[in-house]
């Protein structure tokens, strides 16, 4: 699952306590490469190593753009507050309710926004903004879970996209690798938030 001397973000022990690990009972044909092995309870395990690299990869792509112009969505109840303090930090937008449609097509709507890159929480309760940033043209960043179809997605970050611990722990890390790579946090400087932090309320 992770090679000796891979240098992860976080202990891989920390990956595991919070169940980002961890995907559903269904796996889609899309989604099979993140696949580590499946369970005996039948659900579906990620390769972490896999899901540490695009968080990474994630957080750079994020840094080329102006901070003002990322834009992260979340239906999903969990992913609301981390999604919104994510947005917070970087210094992106969010909308974490019902996307209005035509929020990101229609230039006469009050709510029109125009992000030059989109981070959804699940391609599924997402689905509206990630059809409109195809439309537009926006490049899209998800998590995405074993049950979920990536054709609309340009870089899957494959992990648990339902558990409030696991949303928490993957939108702090991409969060504190973001405003490294955006120069605003330097390998000395401890990141001020914890995981704690992003973690939706019961």
């Amino acid at each position: 699952m992770v090679e000796e001397g891979t240098q992860t973000l976080i202990k891989p022990e920390q990956y595991l306590e919070t169940g980002v690990h961890i995907g559903t009972q269904h796996k889609t044909k899309d989604i099979e490469d993140f696949i580590y092995k499946a369970r005996e309870d039948g659900l579906y395990i990620f390769d972490i190593e896999e899901t540490d690299k695009r968080i990474k990869t994630a957080a750079k792509f994020f840094s080329q753009f102006d901070p003002s112009d990322i834009l992260v969505v979340s239906a999903r109840e969990y992913g609301k507050k981390p999604a919104k303090l994510f947005a917070k930090i970087v210094g992106g937008k969010s909308i974490v309710d019902r996307m209005i449609p035509g929020t990101l097509t229609n230039p006469n709507l009050e709510s029109y926004v125009e992000p030059e890159v989109l981070l959804a929480t699940d391609p599924i309760g997402d689905k509206q903004a990630l059809k409109e940033a195809n439309t537009s043209g926006i490049p899209v960043v998800a998590l995405c879970d074993s049950n979920n179809m990536i054709s609309n997605v340009d870089l899957v970050i494959p992990t648990n996209n339902k558990g409030r611990k696991a949303l928490a722990t993957v939108y702090w890390l991409l969060a504190r690798e973001t405003v490294k790579q955006q120069g605003r946090l330097s390998d000395e400087e401890k990141f001020k938030y914890s995981i704690e932090d992003f973690e939706a309320e019961l």
